[in-house]
């Protein structure tokens, strides 16, 4: 290959250990600290299975590819014509056939970015696509009915899964988000719980405040982003990383050491995008997996309780509380109770909500057996899962109903 059309590809292929499996990824070309889970799973997939992986290095390129692609399906209203207005990209070349086709996707407008590989569905015997966050609102119909060679569909977002089968004619399914439960779980060394309250991410500016008051009187340690908020009317805090797996571990040592975390469900501080769907976020899934106790406002939902379906996975917590200082002291005249709490959570997360349970779908929804390396990996769950201590019902005494409920 000559080095004008190296420089011109629009992606390049980062060789596994001779798996069966097929990553796309955009981890080099968009890198916001929110998307670092989705890149995490995609880490995971790839030390259980050995995938080769290909990574989208020219953006740019593909995103004037779609432009086109737009304009042409507006315009002619053929998806065939709409590809023929599309010029040639410079993609790399697949050497060898796979088993399984799995891209990963932070959002809808990422799908074009399929045309790097365009001889995926003839290499790959069976094929999947996980989005990880699409609002129907927002849903790019050009775009969705890309998908429409995929043998099933998944969202880590509930709502809208059903309007996606509908214009795919694919099977969409619900896969929610999870953690590197290895990298985020306290054990078998757990640390000291020296951080007090660890509060990332969309916040409430009166709950922030009054722990911030708490701060500044040397009477808890308050971890907190200091990044400038940003989008509509301020409501968002992200930034990007250097380095996505970087960023997990620092996360995952910061919560292993953090006594209570902050979560709330999906978008909290945005009704109007939301329009009452309330979804998950993977707050709940990180901070169980690192044994804290979880404070907040999880989503009102059937499959939020399903989840979390133990007693108090998360001790309840109004977005705005202005007293929560006395709510953090009356909880902490409880500590065996918190550490119960925390070992149950760790517990629970170790056995349901890591990365290779998700995959474990994925691999059944296709008819495909796990690896041995997705073995393994359950092993070492159920390890962790053991270290966490004692029968999950609780330390031989009955659990105490939430502060305030």
């Amino acid at each position: 290959m000559s080095e004008a059309r190296a420089a011109r590809e629009v992606a390049s292929v980062v060789p596994g250990s001779a798996g069966s499996v097929l990553q796309l990824s955009m981890r080099r070309v968009h890198d916001l600290v929110a998307f670092c889970a989705p890149y995490e799973f995609e880490d995971v997939v790839a030390s259980v299975t050995g995938a080769d992986r290909v990574e989208i290095t020219n953006y740019r390129a593909i995103e004037w590819a779609r432009r086109l692609y737009k304009l042409g399906r507006k315009v002619l209203r053929s998806r065939a014509l709409a590809r023929r207005l599309v010029p040639p990209l410079a993609v790399p070349r697949l050497e060898r056939e796979y088993e399984l086709f799995f891209p990963v996707f932070n959002h809808p407008f990422e799908l074009f970015a399929l045309a790097a590989i365009p001889d995926w569905r003839a290499r790959c015997r069976r094929a999947v696509c996980l989005v990880s966050e699409i609002w129907i609102q927002e849903l790019p119909e050009y775009l969705i009915e890309l998908l429409a060679e995929f043998d099933h569909l998944f969202i880590s977002l509930q709502h809208p899964a059903a309007e996606v089968a509908r214009i795919v004619g694919k099977p969409c399914t619900y896969l929610p988000l999870a953690a590197d439960v290895c990298r985020f779980s306290p054990y078998p060394h757990p640390a000291p719980r020296s951080i007090d309250v660890c509060n990332l991410g969309r916040r409430s500016a009166v709950t922030h405040a009054a722990l911030l008051a708490l701060a500044r009187e040397r009477r808890i340690f308050y971890f907190y982003d200091t990044v400038k908020a940003s989008g509509p009317r301020g409501k968002q805090m992200t930034f990007q990383v250097g380095s996505p797996a970087e960023h997990r571990q620092f996360l995952a040592s910061v919560l292993r050491r953090s006594r209570y975390y902050l979560a709330y469900r999906s978008r909290v501080n945005e009704p109007e995008q939301t329009e009452g769907r309330e979804e998950i976020s993977g707050r709940f899934y990180e901070g169980a997996a690192a044994g804290a106790v979880l404070l907040g406002e999880p989503p009102r939902s059937e499959e939020f309780e399903r989840q979390f379906d133990w007693p108090e996975a998360v001790v309840r917590l109004p977005y705005d509380s202005p007293d929560v200082g006395d709510f953090l002291a009356r909880l902490g005249r409880e500590p065996e109770r918190l550490a119960h709490l925390g070992r149950t959570n760790a517990r629970h997360a170790a056995l349901r909500h890591d990365w290779v349970h998700r995959l474990e779908k994925v691999f059944a929804a296709v008819g495909l057996a796990p690896t041995e390396g997705m073995r393994a990996r359950r092993e070492r769950l159920s390890e962790l899962a053991e270290l966490s201590g004692g029968d999950p019902a609780g330390p031989g005494r009955p659990v105490v109903p939430a502060v305030g409920q």
